[in-house]
């Protein structure tokens, strides 16, 4: 090793075991429309931190201030052993602004980058591979000096799957003589297959693997991510990165749930391949990344789909009764599933429902508790009963409030068949109160042309509907109706645009309406005022692995 550079303390792995990366803040948020609000960011690292995933990747400090402010809070807030990675470029200016943001992290882990596929460097950095490796050095030894011994460093060679073999090991040897603890090895676009994918990590562990972790990030575009991911574990790969719902660029990630369960239901397989997640969160944490990103789950999706554990054939049915084991290689209990509904009523107590959240896998208590027993009591007020469906989805929709600047005073519709609607709002914009009226084809566009009619004097812009969703919370006719909204800028041209996500909930599908547009509002507002606003991050700005 270079002299002046401390050498690492070594794989920070725990014998038998694979480390778990969690990239759903950083990669997974690059997803197009998957921006979160800086709390929104907070909230997922939280619930990373319940499912104790080793490393949480909480973003990319150098594309902006605000994602440099959530990377730092989230560093600064992280604790129990868990690591908070940064990504970074080999660039002058990238790492440094990692570093300062995970320096307060009680283990910090700078993650840098460069591409090393001979389509990368032609096409993109137009650099010789000479340069490539050179300035790969570079950088894994300025993060060694800056954050000492004890850190981890990670170096991933972006595009590794695309790279001359021999040119690939050779970068690696040089990073992890310069004090690289942790080589990972990206099939950034996804062309890997299994075989091929376990034989190229069987050669970096020949070369290097007991000097560093290996380490590999599969990407989703042949529908392969979880397959390449388990045949590096069997190849000697202890560090997987992987995303909640297999969420990311293009097609997406590995998927956090499918890898952890597939080592935990055939460890046989995979010789110390086991992790340290609490697959009991499992859920929860799916729920959560999905209802604030605003990316459904599809129904048969492995693990955590609404139809992973659901039977319908007579001989399922039949075998399910008899044993669950028949049809069923995992319980539902072992990824926080219950099987259970509880009714919520006015005599229901705040203990009882924190019992019953913690069950779903939410840890709630203090004024966040009382905030969601009102809630529930006022929701057992105007339906029938209170399932878990409605728990999940009042949790949810606190974690999602964003800081008000307009905020709703009152609204009115009237709407008659085969006629037109007419909506009228009463807003509270900072300290000015605006009411406006407007005419559309329904109640709900009625509603939103009046808030456009309001916000545009005071904003200069009005905010233009992407995409409308709505969908039944639970079954019944007195359901509560979730509305998901997307929507931009009308000031905002272009594919560079940005697109925010807004939710609402209620029984009344107008409000539910009315409540998402507003948050859409609130978020672009504050978007506009930028990082100074605890309500936003800010877009990514680089290509990335």
């Amino acid at each position: 090793m270079a002299a002046g550079v401390p050498r690492p303390a070594g794989p920070f792995v725990p014998e038998g075991t694979v480390r778990v990366f969690d990239t759903t803040l950083r990669d997974g948020e690059q997803a197009p429309g998957a921006g979160l609000t800086a709390a929104e960011k907070l909230e997922v690292a939280r619930q990373l931190a319940r499912l104790h995933v080793d490393v949480i990747e909480a973003g990319f400090p150098a594309a902006s201030p605000g994602d440099f402010e959530a990377v730092r809070r989230i560093a600064q807030e992280t604790k129990g052993g868990i690591a908070v990675a940064a990504l970074a470029r080999c660039r002058d200016g990238d790492p440094q602004r990692a570093i300062e943001a995970i320096k307060v992290a009680e283990k910090p882990h700078l993650h840098v980058f460069i591409a090393t596929s001979d389509i990368h460097l032609k096409h993109k950095l137009r650099m010789s591979r000479d340069e490539a490796l050179a300035e790969a050095v570079r950088w894994v030894r300025h993060g060694r000096k800056a954050l000492g011994r004890d850190a981890e460093i990670e170096f991933s060679a972006e595009d590794a799957s695309r790279t001359d073999v021999d040119y690939l090991m050779q970068v690696y040897e040089a990073v992890v003589e310069a004090g690289a603890s942790t080589i990972n090895i990206p099939d950034t676009v996804g062309y890997a297959i299994p075989s091929e994918f376990g034989k190229l990590v069987e050669r970096a562990v020949g070369l290097v693997g007991g000097q560093a972790t290996i380490s590999v990030h599969c990407h989703n575009d042949l529908g392969l991510a979880t397959a390449n991911t388990l045949a590096a574990v069997q190849a000697g790969a202890r560090q997987v990165e992987v995303t909640i719902n297999g969420l990311g660029e293009r097609a997406g990630n590995a998927s956090l749930e499918e890898v952890v369960m597939a080592l935990r239901t055939r460890p046989t397989q995979f010789p110390g391949g086991g992790s340290q997640v609490q697959t009991e969160q499992l859920t929860a944490a799916s729920r959560l990344v999905s209802y604030l990103t605003g990316f459904a789950v599809q129904p048969n999706k492995a693990i955590v789909g609404g139809n992973a554990f659901a039977h319908e054939s007579g001989i399922h049915q039949d075998g399910v009764i008899k044993n669950p084991l028949t049809y069923e290689i995992m319980t539902p209990q072992s990824v926080g599933l219950t099987g259970s509904q509880l009714t919520i009523g006015k005599l229901s107590g705040r203990r009882g429902l924190q019992q019953k959240l913690r069950q779903l896998g939410h840890e709630v208590e203090g004024e966040g508790l009382d905030e969601l027993y009102r809630a529930a009591v006022a929701l057992a007020d105007a339906k029938k009963e209170v399932t878990d469906a409605d728990l999940h989805a009042l949790v949810e929709q606190r974690v999602a409030e964003v800081p008000q600047a307009v905020r709703l005073e009152g609204w009115n519709v009237t709407s008659s068949h085969g006629g037109k609607a007419t909506g009228m709002v009463s807003l509270a914009i900072g300290d000015e109160e605006r009411a406006e009226a407007a005419i559309g084809n329904g109640p709900v566009d009625a509603l939103f042309a009046a808030v456009d009619q309001a916000v545009e004097p005071v904003f200069a812009w009005h905010p233009v509907l992407e995409s409308y969703e709505i969908k039944a919370v639970s079954g019944g006719e007195d359901a509560q109706g979730r509305v998901l909204v997307r929507c931009r800028r009308s000031s905002d041209v272009g594919p560079g645009a940005l697109v925010v996500s807004g939710h609402g909930l209620s029984t009344n599908i107008i409000e539910a309406s009315l409540e998402a547009y507003l948050t859409a509002v609130n978020k672009l507002h504050g978007a506009e005022i930028g990082p100074a606003s605890p309500a936003f991050v800010g877009q990514r700005t680089a290509e990335l692995p």
